[in-house]
């Protein structure tokens, strides 16, 4: 699908693995910036397990470029598994229902970004569409900084709601979670 010169492409498995460094590239960029503060080792980490992601169960991830290929956006995740852990990373519970997964009931969006230079294009809006087209979950479940403002305010505008604050890794901060129901 193309916007404002932006080609959007879904991938899955094999496909994004060999797009690796395009979304290493895209991740460097975008979360560099404040409030992520990310840096190289950073990077590194995040990406240490992108290839056993990649190969996981319902993976799929979406890729944005330019007309001649440059790595503008990304975005990926895949089926959150029956005995995640995200519910308990809550700061405050949640219902037995809310939490209760089957391996197929909640899609977890692991990471969407754009470089600076093309936000406020609808690259975004684009990779989250791309990306969930075909999902055959109920929800969506992603966790968003708390200063992201801009992120968070995409997703609010996109359907999501905060149901509570976790604290998914190692740091001081708390994680906004969010959630979007795809069907009735």
């Amino acid at each position: 699908m193309t916007r404002a010169s932006i080609l959007v492409e879904r991938l899955e498995g094999p496909a994004a693995a060999r797009a690796e460094a395009a979304f290493r590239l895209v991740y460097a960029d975008a979360f560099a910036e404040p409030p992520y503060g990310e840096t190289a080792e950073d990077v590194a980490a995040a990406f240490r397990g992108f290839r056993s992601r990649v190969g996981r169960p319902g993976f799929r991830a979406a890729l944005a470029r330019t007309g001649d290929g440059e790595p503008v956006g990304m975005a990926y995740g895949h089926p959150v598994p029956a005995d995640t852990r995200w519910w308990d990373e809550l700061t405050e519970p949640v219902s037995a229902d809310m939490r209760r997964e089957d391996g197929h009931r909640t899609f977890g969006l692991l990471e969407l970004a754009v470089r600076g230079p093309w936000r406020g294009r609808g690259v975004a809006r684009s990779l989250h569409a791309a990306l969930l087209c075909g999902v055959e979950a109920e929800r969506v479940l992603l966790n968003v900084h708390p200063d992201g403002a801009a992120a968070a305010a995409a997703y609010r505008a996109w359907g999501y709601r905060r149901i509570g604050r976790a604290r998914p890794w190692e740091g001081p901060e708390l994680y906004d979670v969010m959630v979007l129901g795809l069907r009735a």
